[in-house]
């Protein structure tokens, strides 16, 4: 599935523009792949002035942002994946939204391995489903359970 990240993000810029105020995205200046000018960059994040009048070229893709700006005179080519933004946000009064920082593109892959999955529960009763019995003899399965009328309970463990 498509990440909505992009989505919101452009929807947001929309309408803090369409509310006349100033949009500004924090963005993790240490996302890899990323083009922003690090010396700008505090703690590891840097707020960019992205409204139309301080920006050129604005292009905001589902996988990558894009504008040309100005910083101390100096015009810059500035890029990153919506991934990397971690808020986006009015500067005249505060209002947007927060992101929750992503995982970088080589521990996403490295993580995956170590991600725990489902797995079958070995049980004492070889390969015979819950609630059947196996008749060794014919290596026949009978099902008890389509007689049974009981309904399904939950029960709490402690």
């Amino acid at each position: 599935m498509i990440s909505n990240r992009p989505y919101i993000i452009r929807a947001m810029y929309e309408w803090i523009v369409d509310n006349d105020w100033t949009p500004h995205m924090q963005v993790d200046a240490h996302y890899p792949g990323i083009q922003v000018p690090q010396q700008f960059a505090q703690e590891g994040v840097i707020v960019l002035n992205v409204a139309p009048s301080a920006v050129v070229g604005l292009e905001m893709q589902n996988d990558w942002f894009y504008f040309k700006a100005r910083f101390q005179g100096i015009e810059q080519e500035v890029g990153f994946p919506p991934e990397a933004v971690l808020a986006i946000f009015a500067r005249e009064n505060g209002q947007g939204m927060p992101f929750p920082a992503e995982p970088y593109p080589e521990e996403a892959d490295d993580k995956s391995t170590d991600k725990p999955g489902l797995a079958a529960v070995k049980s004492d009763h070889s390969s015979t489903p819950a609630g059947a019995s196996s008749d060794k003899t014919s290596g026949k399965t009978t099902d008890k359970v389509k007689g049974d009328k009981k309904k399904p309970t939950l029960s709490v463990v402690k």
